[in-house]
């Protein structure tokens, strides 16, 4: 296992359950050393990152170095979650690496997310560990081994 230095926490947003699942085996298999969180709302991920809602008095909880964001979920989908989390605070957003993750062929959602400055890369479902272990190489370069 890999302790990352700055990178305790990975947040899945995924309306399906099975997917969120998979996605946590697959960061468990790249053999990082973070804790994983799966939800499966849009809203409850803006109130986790914001201490509200039900997350209100969880601040000694560690927030996300990395959300893995899919754009199509019913309510708020991945485009209006992001138009919220551009408004959050910049000390809410500090050193949060977001990841649009999708089914989707248009391009246009590629695009899109290419254009957000918020939204570091843009991944066809499912991930696999070399792409996790890509992107903590890219934003997390600092690894310390576990003993």
């Amino acid at each position: 296992m890999k302790k990352i230095r700055d990178l305790d926490h990975v947040l899945l947003i995924d309306d399906d359950k099975p997917t969120n699942f998979l996605h946590k085996k697959i960061i468990e298999r790249a053999g990082l050393d973070v804790d994983v969180q799966a939800l499966t709302s849009a809203v409850e991920a803006l109130e986790f990152l914001t201490y509200s809602g039900k997350y209100e008095g969880t601040e000694d909880i560690k927030r996300p170095g990395i959300i893995f964001l899919d754009i199509n979920m019913p309510g708020m989908n991945g485009w209006e979650f992001m138009e919220a989390y551009h408004a959050l605070p910049e000390t809410q957003k500090a050193r949060i690496v977001v990841i649009m993750l999708t089914t989707s062929l248009n391009t246009d959602d590629r695009d899109r997310a290419m254009k957000d400055k918020d939204i570091a890369t843009f991944y066809h479902k499912p991930l696999r560990p070399e792409m996790v272990l890509e992107l903590v190489n890219q934003y997390f370069p600092e690894t310390e081994e576990l003993s």
